[in-house]
Formats: structure tokens, C-alpha cells, sequence
């Protein structure tokens, strides 16, 4: 009997079911995506082919689809929550009738199971594509190998989800089983009648509060810009403070000084229903600011994330195919006891009795410094002036030796002349500006030639990044005062056989590392070696890490944030029907109470969107700095697939709360 009224009921009111029927399948859908990656036929390949960072990622995704459950937890609570409001006369006559409490709480809980079944069900059929097609994105960002498709379906994923969500819906049913043993027959007769009552406040302080949030998050911008990500600076929290702060404000006197603008707009203000639209907007801002501004903050790290996320990748990449010129690269940096006897690299692998292949080739250079900082030779931009960087210096014989294992023409320089190269993105363009304004630079107090018109942009050596700050070719005399800092050998492995040499070299390196912490540390110093196969493959972990976990956080919190909009708008609309209904005696047509509605929707949905673009134009510049140390990242691409997300999350859950809206006041109306 109560399953039969329980499927009755889900019948009947499947219009009312839709956001959450949506927004569970959703949910569900995105849930088993992401924690179906190990079972990818791209990711799978990738391990067996050496990138070792499966593993890392399916446990990562794991401990975030716990954050991940709670967030949509809360979603579905509170999509719940809604349902039970809006049914509130529906569950009155029920108990008018003599039905208990207990048995409505058990039609409720048949009702939840039959909506949670199905929509776990469409929520892993749809799953079960998407995830698919995962595995075709992986391969085309990470450049792994992807020679055949297969099907695959991930029962861990599915076992993971089902369970995630079962706890879920075992919430909601202790939730509704709570609430109704809470609710009298007049509450549940009357709710809709009651709205929430605000204080009106004089228009002035509205305007003195929304000054003040401005000003708020015009410090909190200037602070975030100045310090950047530099978490151990106490400026990051406050500017982080001051920006949630500044967007309470914001919502909490959007309303009043909204109004009052718009009260001064009379030709907008008695124009058809724009007083009604406009005190309904305000109401509902009013009453809803605060989740306006959790909702605002979650779409600004959705648009930062995703935005920084992709081209965080892409700078990370580029930036690593210039900086590793080398197969590999041994160097050691000496301190200042080992200068009174240094070894240089050479002579370290002699005594390491590491000895390349017949067919290898390698070059040595030494780097030296003489105390010369970058604000001694030119002036330096804002963004650097409360930086400073060291100038490191290399013989033109030794650089020469470079070019050469690269296969390019020696250059010669003059005692007096010399040659500037950096490829520092936080420094390139001040050592560019100087470039193009002077011919000469002062080393010591002596004027030398510039010989190069342009900034040589490379790296000297085989690294994890771009960071040759600033290295000036010099003429060999110029050193023999100068203190070396480090010993280098650069190496191309004989293409032959490079696979079996580099792993002869590394191991090599390996097993000297292990025994210098018995001694040979102290007496040769200790010897880092990179390769570009390496850095590559560790690299390729770390960004497939940070961009699954960043677009699976950015699509909850889209859907979250516009599934909550929905939400309390369909809900508002329960609330508001005797409004419309008073409107209709009144006079007013159909047409322009949709029209009112239509203005309310499309205004509630996109406020919270303005301000999170206008917080994600700064974050995304400091985000930008940051990737900078890696490479200039390329925003645009990455801003394209973010904004269409957005359109096709916004649009589908705007439309169907537009129709849903419009089909609760029809109702009334009629």
C-alpha cells in the first residue's frame, strides 16, 4: 500500500522532482567519472609504459571524493529539505486524515529510495560514457599511448558511488523521519504562509555598507596582487578575509541600495511590473544573501581553478621542452670549504669511476659568481623591487662547448664584450627593457659591450624549470677573481642505444648518492643528476594530478552553486504564489507575470556570476604570476572551456527553473 502511494506521488510530482532528479544524476554521474580513472584504458597504458602516477592520482581522488560526498551531502539535504516544504499541505491533509506521523515518514522514505535508485541508476548509465570518454581526453593531454579501445567498466568505482550515495540517502531518510516527527498539522497547513520577515533599514546605510564592501575588496585585490601565493606571507589570509568579508557586504547591501537606485529611475522603476519584479529581487536577496555569497566565493574558485587549472598544464609542458636542452645533466654546488680544493665534475667522476658510453657526448662548464646582484647592473621593474638575484657568470670557452654538443657555431667575444642570457620569466622582461634602451653594462666599474641584441633565451643545463635568472658570457680572464658556485656536465646519450646508457648513468649517479652518506659526500660533494625522461614523466603526474583534481572540484561547485540558485528559487516561488494570484486579480496577463519571472530568474542567477568573474579576473592574474615561474601561461584557451561549461551548466539549470517556476505559479493560477 505505502510503496503504491509512494510511486504514486513520485508520478505526480516528477515536475517538482526535476532539479533534484537532475541534480542527483549529476552528481552521480560525476562521482564514478572521476573515480573510475584507474580502470581507463589511457591510464592503464600510461602505467605500463613507466609513468608511474596512477597510483598517486586514484589515491588522491579518493581522499577528495570524501570532501566531495560531504559537499553533495549537504546538496542533497538541502534539495530534500525543499521537497518536503513544498509538499507541506500535501503531508497536512495526511495527517487530517489520521495518517501517523510514522507512516507519512515511511512513504517519504519509500519516495527518497525510488528517486535515489533511479537517479543512480541514470546517474551511472551516463557515467559509464562520460568515463569513456575520460579516457580519450587523457590521452590527448598527457600524450600517453592509446593503441586500442575497449569498454571498460569500473566495479570498484561502481561499488565506491553506490555506497557514497547509499550513506547519503540514509541521511535524507533519518532527515525526513526528523522533520516530520517535528512538524504540527498547523505548521504544515500554514508554511507557506509564512515569509520571512526583514527589517527594512534606512537606504543610506545600504549605500554606506555597499561604499565599505567596495572598499573592502578593493584592499583585499591590492593586498592578494602585491603578495601574490606566497603563503607564508600573513598578507594571503587577510586578503583572503577581507574578500569573503567584502562579498557578505556586497550581497547584504546589494538589496537596499539596489532599490533605491533604481526607485530614482522612474522610467524603469513604474515601467509594467518592474516594481513587483524589484521587491520580489530584493526580498530574495535580502533573505538569501548569505548563501549568495558562499555560492559567489564557490563559482569564483570554479572559474580560477578551471581557468589556471588547464593552462597550469600547458605552461608547464611548454616550459619544460626549453627547460631541458640536455638528455641529462650532473652538476654539484660547492661551498665555500670545498673552493679551497674543488673538484670540478670531471674530476668528481673520476673519482666516482662514473664513466660515460664510447658514443656519449658530454660538455663541462663551471658557474661563477663574484658577488654582483641584478639591481647593480640595471634598474629593476615593480614587480621586482623587493627581489634581488645573484649574477652568475660562464667562461665563453666553456659556453662555446655548449654549442657545440648542440651542434652550433662557436661565438667569439672580446675582453670587453660579453653576452646576457635568461630565460627567468619574473626577470626576463627587466633584463629585455634594459637591452633594448642600452649597448653596454658595468660589471666591477668597467664598461663592457653588449654583443647580443636580444636576451638568449635557454637553459644552461638539463632542470625542472626555467631558471636561468641571469647568466653573463664572459671572457675566461674575467673568472680567475670570480668564486665558482657550481661544476656542470651536460650530456646527449648515444642514440643507439640511449634507453640502456641513460640507465647505466643513473644508476651510477645512484649508488654514489647512497655511499656519500658513509663519507664520499664530505670528500667529493654531493652530485645531482637530472634527466629529461625524468622530469618529464614526474612532471606529467603532477600536472594530471592538479588538473583531475581541479576540474573535478570546479564541476561540483558549479553544479552545487547553480543547483542551490534552483533550489531557492523554485522554493521562493511556493512561498510567492499568492503574490502572483493578487497580481492576476489585478489585472496583470499572463505574459507579463512570465516576463516578471524570467527578469527574477535571470537576475538571481547572474549577480553571484558578476562578482565571482570580476574575483576571478585577480585571482586568475595571481594565479598567472604564479604559473609565470614555469612558463607564460596561455589563459584563453583555458578561459574558452570554462566558459563553455559554464553556458551549459548555467543554461540547464536556469531553463528548467524557469519552467519549474513558471509551472508552480501556472498552478496556482488557474
Amino acid at each position: 500500500m505505502y510503496s503504491k502511494i509512494a510511486a504514486k506521488n513520485v508520478r505526480k510530482s516528477f515536475k517538482d522532482y526535476t532539479i533534484y532528479f537532475l541534480t542527483l544524476t549529476l552528481a552521480v554521474c560525476i562521482f564514478y567519472s572521476f573515480n573510475s580513472i584507474e580502470s581507463q584504458k589511457a591510464m592503464v597504458e600510461a602505467m605500463d609504459s613507466g609513468a608511474q602516477v596512477l597510483d598517486t592520482i586514484t589515491t588522491v581522488i579518493s581522499y577528495v571524493s570524501v570532501f566531495v560526498a560531504v559537499i553533495l551531502g549537504g546538496l542533497i539535504l538541502y534539495a530534500n529539505n525543499f521537497l518536503v516544504k513544498k509538499r507541506n499541505k500535501e503531508l497536512g491533509i495526511y495527517m487530517i486524515l489520521g495518517m501517523s506521523k510514522s507512516k507519512i515518514s515511511r512513504i517519504l522514505i519509500l519516495e527518497t529510495l525510488m528517486v535515489g535508485i533511479l537517479s543512480l541508476v541514470s546517474g551511472l548509465i551516463i557515467g559509464l560514457i562520460i568515463s569513456q570518454g575520460l579516457s580519450f581526453v587523457v590521452a590527448k593531454l598527457f600524450e600517453f599511448n592509446m593503441t586500442s579501445y575497449k569498454f571498460i567498466i569500473s566495479s570498484a568505482a561502481i561499488g565506491k558511488t553506490v555506497i557514497y550515495f547509499g550513506i547519503m540517502f540514509l541521511l535524507v531518510m533519518i532527515f525526513n523521519t526528523y522533520i516530520i516527527s517535528k512538524y504540527k498539522i498547523i505548521d504544515l497547513l500554514t508554511m507557506g504562509r509564512k515569509n520571512e520577515e526583514i527589517k527594512m533599514k534606512h537606504p543610506v546605510i545600504y549605500v554606506i555598507i555597499f561604499a565599505a564592501a567596495a572598499a573592502v575588496l578593493g584592499l583585499a585585490y591590492k593586498l592578494i596582487l602585491e603578495v601574490g601565493l606566497d603563503i607564508e606571507d600573513p598578507k594571503v589570509l587577510i586578503a583572503i578575509a577581507l574578500g569573503i568579508v567584502g562579498t557578505i557586504l556586497f550581497f547584504f547591501s546589494l538589496s537596499g541600495f539596489l532599490i533605491d537606485i533604481l526607485k530614482r529611475s522612474r522610467g524603469i522603476y513604474f515601467r509594467e511590473l518592474n516594481i513587483f519584479t524589484i521587491k520580489q529581487l530584493n526580498s530574495k536577496i535580502k533573505t538569501n544573501f548569505l548563501s549568495m555569497s558562499v555560492i559567489c566565493l564557490m563559482l569564483f574558485i570554479t572559474m580560477v581553478t578551471l581557468s589556471t587549472g588547464f593552462s597550469f598544464k600547458d605552461a608547464l609542458v611548454s616550459g619544460l621542452k626549453e627547460a631541458t636542452p640536455y638528455d641529462a645533466t650532473a652538476f654539484k654546488y660547492l661551498t665555500q670549504e670545498e673552493n679551497k680544493n674543488p673538484l670540478d665534475i670531471q674530476e668528481t667522476f673520476k673519482a666516482m669511476n662514473i664513466e660515460l658510453g664510447s658514443n656519449d657526448k658530454s660538455a663541462s662548464f663551471d658557474e661563477y659568481s663574484d658577488g654582483t646582484m641584478l639591481s647593480d647592473l640595471m634598474p629593476l621593474d615593480k614587480a621586482l623591487e623587493d627581489k634581488d638575484f645573484k649574477v652568475s657568470f660562464v667562461k665563453i670557452s666553456e659556453y662555446n662547448g655548449l654549442r657545440e654538443l648542440k651542434g652550433e657555431e662557436p661565438i667569439k667575444l672580446k675582453e670587453n664584450q660579453v653576452l646576457i642570457t635568461s630565460n627567468f620569466t619574473k626577470t626576463l622582461s627587466t633584463i629585455t627593457d634594459y637591452m633594448h634602451k642600452n649597448k653596454t653594462i658595468t660589471l666591477k666599474g668597467k664598461k663592457y659591450e653588449i654583443k647580443n641584441e636580444e636576451v638568449i633565451q635557454e637553459n644552461l643545463r638539463t632542470d625542472f624549470m626555467k631558471n636561468n635568472i641571469i647568466t653573463i658570457i664572459v671572457d675566461d680572464s674575467y673568472c680567475d677573481s670570480a668564486e665558482k658556485i657550481s661544476t656542470n656536465m651536460n650530456i646527449f646519450f648515444d642514440e643507439n642505444n640511449k634507453e640502456e646508457a641513460e640507465k647505466n648513468f643513473i644508476t651510477a649517479i645512484r649508488k654514489y648518492q647512497d655511499l656519500g652518506k658513509v663519507g664520499d659526500y664530505e670528500r667529493l660533494g654531493y652530485v645531482i643528476a637530472n634527466t629529461r625522461k625524468d622530469i618529464f614523466e614526474g612532471n606529467k603526474g603532477v600536472t594530471a594530478l592538479v588538473l583531475f583534481v581541479v576540474i573535478y572540484l570546479g564541476i561540483v561547485f558549479l553544479v552545487s552553486s547553480m543547483a542551490v540558485l534552483a533550489l531557492q528559487q523554485l522554493s521562493e516561488a511556493s512561498d510567492s504564489a499568492d503574490r502572483y494570484v493578487s497580481l492576476k486579480k489585478l489585472g496583470a496577463g499572463r505574459k507579463s507575470i512570465n516576463k516578471s519571472i524570467f527578469l527574477q530568474m535571470l537576475s538571481y542567477f547572474t549577480i553571484p556570476i558578476i562578482l565571482a568573474f570580476i574575483h576571478s579576473i585577480v585571482g586568475i592574474k595571481v594565479t598567472s604570476n604564479f604559473i609565470e615561474l614555469y612558463n607564460r601561461p596561455n589563459i584563453s584557451t583555458a578561459a574558452l572551456v570554462t566558459s563553455g561549461l559554464f553556458v551549459v551548466v548555467y543554461g540547464i539549470y536556469f531553463y528548467t527553473t524557469y519552467i519549474g517556476y513558471k509551472n508552480i505559479i501556472k498552478s496556482k493560477l488557474k
